[in-house]
């Protein structure tokens, strides 16, 4: 890939965003392998969770690729739109775990790959924001609607349409950010211990869990949807082995089956 950096590391796949002399910034290119790697996760039997994190310590991702903007038209950036918000969920709904490692600048479209993870780690000195209102746009790849979701919608009004940039410790005390660390050695470890917790529980009821979670904001009853994924992992080896296992009074082993 011309733009991403894979690493398989113990079973979690590693994606570094790897354009630092442009902030890591997302042009079409980008946005198209972040879809394959994406793939790779759901598809790769040897991988059960990932991290996104950006190359160098002065961004995540800084935004859009303004430049490829400039020559679109309005149905060419409706359908750029679509794209992207294909592949970010993608991301949302993988059954595997991923966490954004945020270093540095989460702005316009970074913002919007960071929410699209399950969970958000963050640097000192990351900045998040949604600044599309300063160049006449409006988010695009899904910022409108998982801003408001984790932020609530007076917040999210605020920071969309005053397009201000917020800090790690901010974006921590709004729900944005699950934890702030040190600096970038201890996000990406701290990533990796979050990953290597879940990796101990039950693969399927893990992404049965994460099915559950992201109903609440689907159309539909999220309660039947999680009646449903309750009563389907019962038809699980992993719940006859977890159960047995508790009474059993030993580590379970599960399988992902």
């Amino acid at each position: 890939m011309n733009n991403l950096k894979l690493e398989n590391q113990n079973g979690v796949l590693v994606i570094t965003i790897n354009r630092p002399s442009k902030m890591n910034a997302l042009n079409a290119e980008t946005v198209g392998e972040i879809r394959q790697a994406i793939e790779q996760l759901y598809t790769d039997k040897s991988v059960h969770s990932a991290i996104i994190t950006g190359e160098g310590e002065k961004a995540f991702v800084a935004g859009a690729d303004i430049a490829e903007f400039t020559k679109l038209d309005a149905v060419q950036a409706t359908t750029l739109a679509a794209q992207g918000q294909a592949v970010f969920a993608s991301i949302e709904n993988s059954p595997k775990p991923v966490i954004a490692a945020v270093n540095g600048f989460a702005l316009g479209g970074g913002c919007e790959l960071a929410m699209a993870c399950h969970i958000r780690l963050a640097t000192p000195n990351a900045k998040f924001g949604q600044p599309e209102v300063n160049l006449g746009l409006i988010p695009g790849y899904g910022g409108t609607q998982r801003l408001t979701q984790l932020v609530g919608k007076g917040r999210a009004f605020e920071l969309t349409l005053t397009a201000d940039l917020i800090g790690a410790e901010e974006a921590y005390r709004l729900g944005l950010v699950n934890h702030v660390v040190a600096d970038q050695t201890t996000l990406l470890a701290k990533a990796h211990e979050i990953l290597a917790k879940i990796a101990t529980k039950a693969p399927v009821a893990v992404g049965y869990a994460i099915k559950g979670i992201n109903a609440v904001f689907a159309e539909g009853d999220g309660y039947a949807t999680e009646a449903k994924l309750f009563g389907d992992c019962f038809a699980t080896q992993d719940f006859v082995e977890g159960t047995s296992a508790f009474v059993e009074k030993r580590k379970a082993a599960f399988k992902g089956c």
